[in-house]
């Protein structure tokens, strides 16, 4: 068994003394002789472990905003500029630039230390936000908005390894479930934000806003962070296999986002790049069997619990996500809503989804066996969607079963991210973590094309699926999507019976903390 996986190890506890911490890394390291004498930390007091909090939850908003504030504001943004051909890249540079650095800020983080990364990451995301509102034209303005991705990607990651230097695991979820809620505020607050700051002041304000933002959240967190236990580990940084993971991920996006838009999906330009993608990857693989310090050891994302975790995560990420974006086109032609009311219907499933990860994390602070109720929360959403797949119902009713779906599938997020970062030392929490962030983004990402895929096949190859379809909603009929959308639910369904699966094979280990 890997040593990185031995059962029932305390390998999160935050307070521990400096030989305890130096032997623990040495024993879970290949090379430590570049590693730092751990400090022992500083107690933490209850108000001091709050602020730390507040002020991640405040650093995640921001991150989580700016994936859904400017949606709104691009038909404003594309009138100023004379230019609506190139909007859509305003969001893929961001979605493009935040996946791919995730699994390097968390490397990083367990190499140079959280505070680094979230400075690091932080002031990427602050000097994008004012590179975007002084933006001259739109070109500049795609690339400001991958500078500000590079800081939104690495916030994630470093805030939810921060929370795991903190508190134990057996109290994390319930933390990990208030972050729940602060992505749900953040989805339902950007696009009211984004549509008033365009109609009412000035687009550039949706980036202006952040500074403060941001200047406000390092003020709170930087004095605290000196407190933190210190559990990274200083090694060689493999830069090589960074940016082998880092291009594979940003070619395989491409392909996700160029595929059946600019080029049809059996197109020598798609097939090219997929294989590029492919070739890196494979290149990463090569690579990581080859050093002796890789930047994503294979053996961490190995063993009973890791894959699981993150295989389980991300299925139900992708799940819920591509519901989400697909649902204002049933909305708007089964049950003729209007676009701010399909936006008002999406509420319930990012609000209820909150409640299961409450659930949840609750449950993990007071049972043994913690992973039962992710295992039966997420059957049941599966369940709710084979309903949705078989039945159809008007819409108060169809509301209420998404409600029920979004909070037995919030269950799953609490218990997979505590359990693969209680399953790993220490040092490599940061790297787990990103990894989980990395593999998780790409099967969202997944999610929507295929979910669209599945729309197409039904629907017909000349219908526009997405931001550029908008304006043949009418020619879409009512009976023709409700039958699509019973193979859109039933793919959900399948996802979350797979999640139900990988937690039921995944080993549940004890968590580190107080006593159930």
């Amino acid at each position: 068994m890997n040593k990185l996986d031995q059962p029932g190890r305390d390998l999160s506890a935050p307070r521990i003394s400096a030989g305890d911490s130096s032997r623990e890394a040495a024993t879970h390291s290949t090379d430590d002789s570049d590693a730092p004498w751990i400090a022992p930390p500083v107690p933490l007091s209850r108000s001091e472990v709050r602020t730390i909090l507040v002020s991640l939850m405040l650093t995640m908003f921001l991150a989580a905003l700016d994936q859904t504030i400017v949606a709104t504001a691009l038909p404003t943004i594309g009138r100023q500029f004379h230019d609506v051909s190139t909007l859509s890249w305003i969001i893929t540079a961001y979605l493009l630039a935040s996946t791919a650095v995730a699994p390097v800020f968390g490397s990083l983080s367990d190499i140079y230390g959280r505070r680094a990364m979230i400075i690091t990451a932080l002031s990427l995301f602050i000097a994008g936000s004012v590179l975007c509102a002084l933006a001259p034209n739109i070109a500049t303005l795609i690339v400001a908005r991958g500078v500000q991705g590079l800081g939104g990607g690495g916030i994630l990651p470093v805030v939810q390894t921060v929370i795991s230097d903190v508190v134990t695991p057996r109290e994390r979820g319930q933390y990990q479930a208030y972050f729940s809620g602060v992505w749900t505020a953040a989805g339902i607050a950007g696009p009211v934000l984004g549509g008033v700051f365009a109609e009412h002041l000035h687009w550039s304000m949706i980036f202006w806003i952040n500074v403060p933002l941001g200047v406000v959240s390092l003020a709170m967190l930087l004095p605290k962070m000196e407190k933190i236990p210190v559990f990274h580990r200083r090694r060689k940084v493999d830069w090589i296999g960074g940016a082998l993971l880092m291009a594979s991920a940003v070619v395989f996006m491409l392909v996700l986002t160029w595929g059946g838009n600019r080029f049809a999906w059996l197109s020598p330009t798609i097939a090219a790049m997929l294989g590029a993608s492919l070739a890196l990857a494979a290149g990463f693989v090569w690579h990581a069997h080859r050093t002796s310090e890789p930047f994503l050891p294979l053996s961490l994302i190995g063993g009973p619990v890791v894959p699981y975790a993150i295989a389980a995560g991300a299925f139900g990420l992708g799940a819920i996500v591509g519901i989400t974006v697909h649902l204002p086109l049933y909305y708007q032609v089964v049950h003729h809503l209007d676009v701010s009311e399909s936006g008002l219907a999406l509420i319930p499933i990012a609000a209820i989804s909150t409640g299961g990860a409450a659930l949840a994390g609750r449950t993990m602070t007071r049972t043994v066996h913690y992973k039962r109720v992710a295992i039966v929360g997420t059957a049941f959403a599966a369940v709710i969607a084979a309903i949705l797949a078989i039945f159809v119902m008007p819409l108060w009713p169809l509301l209420v079963l998404l409600s029920l779906f979004a909070f037995g599938l919030g269950t799953i997020f609490p218990v997979t991210v505590v359990s693969l970062q209680n399953a790993v030392a220490r040092p490599q929490v940061g790297t787990v973590t990103g990894a989980m962030n990395f593999f998780r983004a790409l099967a969202s990402s997944f999610a929507v094309v295929a979910f669209a895929a599945i729309l197409l096949m039904i629907l017909g190859a000349n219908i526009s699926i997405g931001q550029d379809g908008g304006h043949q909603i009418n020619a879409i009929s009512a009976s023709d999507l409700t039958a699509a959308f019973r193979y859109v639910f039933a793919a959900a369904g399948a996802m979350l019976a797979g999640a139900a699966l990988l937690l039921i094979l995944m080993e549940e280990r004890p968590l580190a903390g107080p006593g159930a």
